[in-house]
Order: structure tokens, then C-alpha cells, then sequence
């Protein structure tokens, strides 16, 4: 007994020597390890500064006028959010699940090491001892450790640099910037974007179980991703709402009542092609690539869009987009079925190419878009010969195809697939405020995702007769012409000595109609092409071409008489900055779509303004308002009235082009100004006959839409009155033989 009674005691004096000597090993494990990795023992550290500006890759966000972020540019979809900008929801799960000391400890929590390590010599783990604070600081400063020795050394820097920085942020801080560092996967880091991308929040808007459901992902975002693994998230999440109750933040009838919640999701992945002005955008960001390269940072380094957290404040208005982009999709979508329904028939073997084209000028057409696509291209880096190239194009494969009703996943050739394309109408808008020169709206395209051409600003169509106004403009400024000013309706003679032309040119009404007198109200609201020829004999095209490129119209204009009928090629951005002249006074301004650039630290970059250059006089320029303004009450955009219900001034212009290739209208209130295009990516595709293929039927109706919407909403503002008439004005306008006899033409078609 007595032997046995010492060997007990030994053994308990050997358990407590040993406890003893594991705890001061532990302690001065610890804290040498700490001192050593203070020395820079164990790899370089972050300096001072480096530990008050941790570096971190932040998004550059693109905000409208109205406050909206529009888009972000990024390596990482990071935007940092504040303390006071996080729920309490969300503090409390996270410190519960996470950390729950935090509040009390300096960076390393001792307790709980000393529990962690205790359940290593015994076998029994219950839980890791890294702090959130340490969490931070290995995201921030450490780098994944590739061996047991690296990651002790790396657990070393780890501590020390916890340390540092619960003595250079307060708890708060390092909070926010822990949750502000963290991946949540799909391109989501940071909470806010994690917010937005689970549950199309902001990050203070998300309530208890949302909260849980985010803090879950902490401990592994992979395999607690609600999206991919709503099993593992909600168990995940009931654990994280179990801590919760155990540290006595909520009760236990809210413990079992959000438990008993399914996990509900509003997943939206954040994708450039999405949201917002996509094409505007994308051609922001390539201004901001440009940009950049001229601006420099304190260190003369310059500045990154995609990791240093810039602040573009534009001109559009997030509510005129959204509407812009609305009214696009209603009227497109309409025009598309009208176009499969127009080629349907049978007896149309080429369809929908020109009924005049052979079918060899059909394969040329179908064989140059096989060259100019990007599977062409990336079979061609492969070094595949064109009989492969072929071959595989003839193949079917798993494709998908825009429709207005959604994707179409298919199995198609890549040959069908184009051919299918050429099919889809495309359209474009632009909306500016033409008092101040600001793009209000920009709607590239029908779909960014299949479609990434920009039909405002890279896409350059035939004009078709909304160029008339610039020989009015230019006929007026001249010889002071009023609207009522009577001209014959007879063709007039381009000789081609004297015009400098192959042959002489005879321009034609679209209907063949001539005689009598027309006043230049009725020719322009008719769009009849004998009066505007006439206008061009007399004032020539030098002088057309120097208002259009004083009215910002920068593309080609040829010194022929032919574009008086609309020939030249221009963008939507041109035709609307110049048709903002006449409502502002005669006063071009360039249309302009930022207004300031801030860096992180909302300190401005650069603040941008407008350029202005006086046109026409106050008085000329009401003249053109005028003759516009009959284009809609009595001429060729009179379907504003009678179909679409429009009471209120409304100045304005429809085109259309040779055979009905390409669709315009511009329409202008007083304090905004909005030019729609629409056509096929081919010219040789489009409607057979002017009344489906005329402006006023494939671009006027997006106007319209857009307009009523811009209208219902009261907090725009936008403008019902009438357009101001200039003090002291002296031109006549009031014709009292205005006839009706001339709206019977169908629109405003180039004939030669």
C-alpha cells in the first residue's frame, strides 16, 4: 500500500511537473516565438505605414447622377463599407461564431490557445484559437505557408502582427476591415459585395438569418456556399444562430423560430453585362484606361481602375436608363416578331436578305461573317486549315442564341447560328439634356452579353432625312428664310461639271409626286426630298458641312450634293449633341458624361465641364424648333399623337435610309433630347417595304415608350411646357395656307 501510495503520488507530481513545464513552454514558445518574429526572424514585416494603409485591392465604382452606383471596375469586387454601415445582426454573429472574446483581448486570445493546445496533447480538439484578429492579419500580411515549419513561422508573424494591430485600429475597425477583406466567392469580396451578390442587400438592410447565413461562410465559403450547398449553408447557418443564443443575444423562442426558416437566396452573380448602361460602361472603362496614363499619384505612379478604389460621378441618370432600357425591350421585342412574321413566307428563298441579291452575294455575306467571328479567329491561332475551319463550322455544337424570351441553349451549327443572328434588329439610344450638354441615358445595344457593339458611340449608320434639318439650318442662317417661305415641288438638276459628280444627279420624291408650292413647314414635316435638293443648290454643300461640323458632327461628310438626302455615316452621340443646338438656342454643347473623378479618400482628381460654341442665333434656332415641331403635329412623326397619345411641344425628326436598312428618329422637349436608331447588322437585311422598315415605325416607338415612363415619373422633371419663344422674335410662323395634302408621304426615304 505504501509503495503503492508513492508511485501515485510520483505519477501526480510527474502529471503536474508536466503540466507546468508544458504551460511555461507554451507560454515562452509563445511569446519567444513572438519576440524573434518582432526581429524579423521569421521574414520580412509590415511596416508601420503599411500597417495603417493596409494595401488592398479596391473596386472603382461608377455612380449616377442621382446616386446610384451604376457599376463597379475590378480585380476583386471590393468596395469597403464603414462600422456604422454594418448591421447589429451581423457584428453579434460574427464575434459569437468567430471570436467571442474579442472585445477583451489584445489580438491573441490566451485562453482559448491554451485550450486549443491542451486538446492537441490530449487528443481532444474542441475548436481553432485564432482570433479574428489574427484572421485579419494572416489575410492581410501572411502568405500561405507550404509546410509544417512555414506555417509555424508564418503563426508567429501571425501574433506579433495581431498585436500591432489591435494598437493601431480600435476593435471596431477590425471588424469592418475583416469583413470588408473577405472572399465570399463569385467575385464577391468584401461584405457589401457579398450582400448584394446573396442577397441583393446592403450590407445594414440584412436581417438575422441573412446575417448568420454570410458569417457561416467564414469558416469555409466553399462548402457553407448557399448557393452551390444549401444544405451545408443552413446547417451552418442554425450553428452560427446556436452561438448566438448561447451568448445570450437572442432568446430561445427566436432561436427555434428563424431555425426553423429555409435558407432563401436572391442570388445575382455580379456580371459587367448586367445592370445598369452596360455599353456605357464598358466604354467608360475604356476612357478610364486612357485616363489613368495621364494622372499620377503622389508617388508619380499612376493610377489603377481596377485595385485603387476610384469614384466616377457621372452624368446618366440612373432612372432615365432604366427607363431607356425598358422602353427598347418592350418596342424591340414587338419589332422582332413583326420581322420573323414580315419573312416567314416560303417564296423568299434568301430570306431575310434583300429579295434582289443572288444567292452567291448571300454565302459572301454568310462567309464574311464566318471570317470576322472569334471561333474563326481562335481556330485560326490553332494553325487549323479553312477546309477544318469549315468542317467544324457545318458541325453542330452546344450553342446559345439570343431571343427576347430568354437564352436558348441549342444544339446548332456555328454556320446556322449566324445565320440565325443576321435575323436580330439591334437599335441604339442616347438622351441628353441639351441645356447642359449632360448624357442622361445610353443604351448600346438590344443585349451586351451576345452583343457587345455600341450603337451610340462606335456605330456609324447612313443618316438618312434627319440630316435635312442641317441644310434647313444652313438655308436659314443664309438667307433668313421663314417657315412659310414657298417653294416648287419640282426636281432640280445637279449638273456633274459643275457639281463635280460622275453624271448628273436628280434627286426624286419618295412617291413621285411633284407640282405646286410647298412652304418648308410642309416639306420638312413630309421630308420631300425636291425641296431639300433645292435648298442644297442654293447654299452648296461646303456650307451644310460647316454647320453640321460646327454642330459637333465629327465623321466623314463628303463635299456632295447627295448629303443633303442623308449619305453620310455618324453615331447617334453626334446626331444627338447636334440636334441639342436647336433647342438650346443655337448654342452647341458637347455632350459630356462625367462629372468628376474622386480617389479612394474622396479627394477630386479632376472635374470635368462642357464646351459651348454659338451656331445660329437665338432666333434661327427657334425657326428650326418650329419647322421640327411640324414634323410631329403634321408630318411623318404625327403617330405621336394619334397612337401614342402626346399632348405636350415636341420638336423632332424621323429618317430612313435606301431600302429601309436603317431606322432613325430624334425627338426633343425642352430640356431633353433623345435619338433612337434601329436596323440589322447587315444592310442588306431588313423590312421589304417602307411602312414597317420607316423610322417612324422601327425607332419612333422606343422614343415613345421611353418618354412615357421619363413622363409618369414626377421626381424627373422633365419638361411638358412649350419651348421658350425668344424675346422680340421676327420671323413669321404662322402659315396661314399650311395644307394637309402632303402627309400622305410615307417618310423621308434617300431616292436617286
Amino acid at each position: 500500500k505504501k509503495i503503492k501510495k508513492m508511485s501515485k503520488e510520483r505519477i501526480n507530481l510527474i502529471i503536474i511537473l508536466t503540466f507546468w513545464l508544458s504551460f511555461f513552454f507554451s507560454v515562452f514558445f509563445i511569446f519567444g516565438g513572438v519576440y524573434f518574429a518582432s526581429k524579423g526572424f521569421f521574414g520580412p514585416l509590415p511596416t508601420f505605414e503599411q500597417l495603417e494603409n493596409p494595401s488592398q485591392n479596391l473596386a472603382t465604382q461608377v455612380y449616377s447622377s442621382d446616386g446610384n452606383v451604376l457599376g463597379t471596375f475590378y480585380y476583386e469586387n471590393r468596395t469597403p463599407v464603414e462600422y456604422d454601415d454594418l448591421s447589429s445582426d451581423m457584428i453579434n454573429a460574427l464575434i459569437s461564431t468567430e471570436d467571442e472574446r474579442f472585445r477583451e483581448h489584445s489580438g491573441i486570445d490566451l485562453k482559448s490557445l491554451l485550450r486549443a493546445s491542451i486538446g492537441v496533447f490530449t487528443g481532444r480538439y474542441s475548436g481553432g484559437a485564432s482570433t479574428i484578429t489574427q484572421q485579419l492579419a494572416k489575410m492581410l500580411f501572411t502568405d500561405v505557408s507550404s509546410s509544417l515549419f512555414e506555417r509555424i513561422k508564418q503563426k508567429f508573424k501571425e501574433w506579433f502582427i495581431s498585436i500591432q494591430l489591435e494598437r493601431n485600429f480600435t476593435k471596431n475597425e477590425i471588424l469592418t476591415m475583416y469583413l470588408n477583406k473577405f472572399d465570399f466567392l463569385y467575385q464577391a469580396v468584401g461584405i457589401k459585395s457579398a450582400a448584394k451578390t446573396y442577397f441583393n442587400k446592403l450590407p445594414k438592410d440584412l436581417n438575422l438569418e441573412e446575417s448568420a447565413t454570410l458569417v457561416g461562410m467564414l469558416k469555409n465559403p466553399s462548402l457553407y456556399n448557399p448557393k452551390k450547398f444549401p444544405k451545408n449553408s443552413l446547417e451552418r447557418r442554425n450553428i452560427v444562430l446556436g452561438q448566438l443564443y448561447r451568448n445570450e443575444l437572442i432568446d430561445k423562442i427566436k432561436l427555434d423560430s428563424i431555425s426553423n426558416l429555409p435558407l432563401i437566396i436572391k442570388f445575382k452573380r455580379i456580371n459587367h453585362n448586367d445592370g445598369l448602361a452596360p455599353y456605357f460602361r464598358e466604354y467608360l472603362r475604356k476612357f478610364m484606361k486612357n485616363w489613368v496614363k495621364q494622372i499620377k499619384k503622389n508617388d508619380n505612379s499612376h493610377y489603377n481602375i481596377y485595385s485603387d478604389g476610384l469614384k466616377i460621378y457621372t452624368t446618366i441618370d440612373s432612372r432615365l436608363q432604366n427607363y431607356a432600357q425598358e422602353a427598347m425591350k418592350i418596342h424591340m421585342s414587338s419589332l422582332q416578331n413583326q420581322f420573323y412574321e414580315h419573312w416567314r413566307s416560303e417564296e423568299y428563298e434568301n430570306a431575310p436578305f434583300d429579295s434582289s441579291l443572288r444567292k452567291g452575294q448571300v454565302d459572301t455575306i454568310i462567309l464574311n461573317s464566318i471570317i470576322r467571328s472569334e471561333r474563326y479567329r481562335k481556330l485560326k491561332n490553332y494553325k487549323y486549315g479553312d477546309e477544318k475551319i469549315f468542317n467544324i463550322f457545318n458541325k453542330p455544337t452546344k450553342i446559345s442564341l439570343f431571343s427576347w424570351s430568354g437564352i436558348i441553349d441549342t444544339l446548332i451549327s456555328p454556320i446556322d447560328s449566324i445565320i440565325y443572328n443576321k435575323y436580330i434588329l439591334h437599335s441604339g439610344l442616347m438622351s441628353v439634356d441639351p441645356n447642359t450638354g449632360y448624357v442622361k441615358a445610353w443604351v448600346g445595344g438590344i443585349n451586351h452579353h451576345f452583343y457587345k457593339y455600341d450603337h451610340v458611340i462606335e456605330s456609324k449608320r447612313q443618316v438618312g432625312s434627319i440630316f435635312k434639318p442641317f441644310v434647313y439650318a444652313a438655308a436659314i442662317d443664309q438667307h433668313n428664310y421663314t417657315p412659310c417661305k414657298k417653294f416648287p415641288n419640282v426636281q432640280v438638276i445637279f449638273e456633274k461639271e459643275k457639281w463635280g459628280l460622275k453624271e448628273d444627279w436628280i434627286p426624286r420624291n419618295s412617291n413621285e409626286k411633284y407640282g405646286g408650292e410647298i412652304n418648308l413647314k410642309q416639306a420638312l414635316a413630309n421630308s420631300i426630298n425636291t425641296i431639300t435638293a433645292n435648298l442644297m443648290k442654293q447654299v452648296g454643300p461646303k456650307k451644310v458641312k460647316n454647320i453640321a461640323r460646327s454642330m459637333g458632327l465629327k465623321s466623314r461628310i463628303p463635299l456632295s450634293p447627295s448629303i443633303c438626302l442623308g449619305t453620310p455615316e455618324l453615331t447617334i452621340f453626334e446626331m444627338v449633341g447636334a440636334y441639342s443646338t436647336f433647342v438650346n438656342k443655337g448654342v452647341y454643347i458637347s455632350p459630356i458624361f462625367l462629372n468628376r473623378i474622386e480617389d479612394k479618400n474622396g479627394i477630386i482628381l479632376e472635374e470635368f465641364s462642357t464646351k459651348s460654341k454659338e451656331v445660329l442665333s437665338e432666333d434661327k434656332a427657334y425657326v428650326m424648333i418650329n419647322l421640327l415641331k411640324g414634323v410631329i403635329n403634321e408630318g411623318s412623326g404625327i403617330r405621336l399623337r394619334w397612337k401614342y397619345g402626346f399632348k405636350n411641344e415636341i420638336a423632332g425628326k424621323t429618317g430612313t435610309t435606301q431600302n429601309q436598312s436603317d431606322g432613325w428618329f430624334v425627338g426633343m422637349v425642352p430640356n431633353l433630347v433623345t435619338g433612337v436608331w434601329t436596323g440589322a447588322e447587315d444592310r442588306a437585311v431588313h423590312f421589304r417595304d417602307i411602312s414597317l422598315g420607316q423610322g417612324a415605325n422601327m425607332s419612333l416607338p422606343t422614343w415613345a415608350e421611353f418618354m412615357k415612363k421619363a413622363y409618369e415619373d414626377k421626381s424627373l422633371n422633365i419638361s411638358k411646357s412649350p419651348f421658350n419663344e425668344p424675346p422680340n422674335f421676327s420671323f413669321e410662323l404662322d402659315c396661314d395656307n399650311l395644307e394637309n395634302g402632303f402627309n400622305n408621304f410615307d417618310d423621308d426615304l434617300i431616292e436617286f
